[in-house]
């Protein structure tokens, strides 16, 4: 399995809460703020760097009002 990186941390430290949130929720938030199709699956790339999509990123920064930082390198 994957490790996280900063990013992916501290998204999971966020859904954590509170109020607490899950991956499905987050899932169900980046669709309607991007209109991109988003799974659990597809997050769990982009939260351990498998996968860089800048719009789903900042969706999610925005989705859980975390602050702009520099993206870790795959």
């Amino acid at each position: 399995m994957a490790e996280y990186t900063s990013f992916g941390l501290a998204v999971k430290t966020k859904l954590l809460g509170p109020p607490s949130r899950t991956q499905a929720w987050l899932v169900d938030e980046v669709r309607a703020a991007t209109g991109l199709y988003v799974d659990g699956a597809y997050i769990s790339k982009i939260l351990t760097g498998q996968r860089n999509a800048p719009k789903i990123v900042q969706a999610i920064r925005e989705i859980l009002n975390l602050p702009e930082q520099e993206q870790d390198s795959a």
